[in-house]
C-alpha cells in the first residue's frame, strides 16, 4: 500500500471499495498464516531489536511479529491513512503493543541506520520499477550496517501453473509493476541498490501463483 494520493498508487486489491475484503481474500488465496510465519523465521527476530513492517497494510504481519517476539520494539508504517486504521483496531483487539506510521515507502521519517531488521509483505509488486527502485535505497538508509531486509512477495513462477493463476494478480494491481516479480528481479532490485547476500529463501504455490521470500543484507560498515 502506499498513500492514495502518491503517484501510481494502487491500493489493497486494486480499488478502494474492496479494502475491507482484504483480510479475508489475502488468507483465502495465499496461504497467509503459512507464508508470513515462514517469514517471521526466517527474520530470526531478537529481543530488543527494532523492526519495521513495510506496507503494513491492515497490520497482521506486524502484529504477529510482535506475538512472537514480545520484546522487539515493532513499527508498522503504510501511506493508507484508513487501512492504517483498520490496523489500530486490530492491535488493540489482539492486546498486543505496536506503533503505526503513516509514510510512503521511499520517504521514510526514520533516520538512517535506526532499524535492525525490515520485513515486507505483498507491497513492491504494486509499485513501479522507478518506485521500486526508490523504495529499496529507503530501506537500505533506515537499516543498521549488517542487518537484514527480508521480503515474502510475489516471485517466478514455478511452473506453467503457477504463471497463469498469476494472471489474476496482473489484472487486478497491473501487468507493468507485476512484471518485475513474475520474472524475478526482485534479487536484481536489491544487489542494485547496495544489498549484499541476495538471496530467494524459499517458494510456495499458492491459489494465486508462487509466494517467494527473500533476504538480504545492508553491508557491515568498512566491508
Amino acid at each position: 500500500m502506499q498513500k492514495p494520493d502518491a503517484p501510481h498508487y494502487v491500493p489493497a486489491l486494486g480499488w478502494h471499495w474492496l479494502t475491507p475484503c482484504y483480510d479475508a481474500v489475502v488468507q483465502i488465496t495465499t496461504r497467509e498464516r503459512r507464508f508470513k510465519q515462514a517469514l517471521i523465521k526466517q527474520a530470526c527476530f531478537e529481543p530488543g531489536q527494532r523492526v519495521l513492517d513495510l506496507a503494513c497494510g491492515t497490520g497482521t504481519l506486524t502484529i504477529w511479529i510482535k506475538q512472537h517476539q514480545t520484546h522487539a520494539q515493532v513499527t508498522g508504517v503504510d501511506g493508507d491513512p484508513t487501512i492504517l486504521s483498520r490496523a489500530s483496531r486490530k492491535a488493540q483487539q489482539a492486546k498486543v503493543a505496536v506503533r503505526f506510521d503513516q509514510a510512503l515507502s521511499y520517504r521514510l521519517p526514520y533516520p538512517a541506520a535506526h532499524f535492525d531488521r525490515v520485513v515486507s509483505s505483498l507491497f513492491f509488486h504494486h509499485l513501479t520499477w522507478e518506485d521500486k527502485e526508490r523504495t529499496a535505497l529507503e530501506l537500505l538508509r533506515v537499516l543498521k550496517p549488517g542487518a537484514a531486509l527480508h521480503v515474502a512477495d510475489w516471485g517466478r513462477a514455478d511452473n506453467a501453473l503457477m504463471r497463469g493463476l498469476f494472471v489474476a494478480v496482473q489484472l487486478l494491481d497491473g501487468f507493468k509493476n507485476t512484471q518485475d516479480n513474475v520474472t524475478g528481479r526482485l534479487p536484481t532490485l536489491f544487489e542494485a541498490a547496495g544489498f549484499v547476500d541476495v538471496q530467494q529463501r524459499q517458494t510456495f504455490h499458492t491459489l494465486l501463483g508462487t509466494m517467494a521470500l527473500y533476504s538480504a543484507v545492508k553491508p557491515a560498515q568498512g566491508s
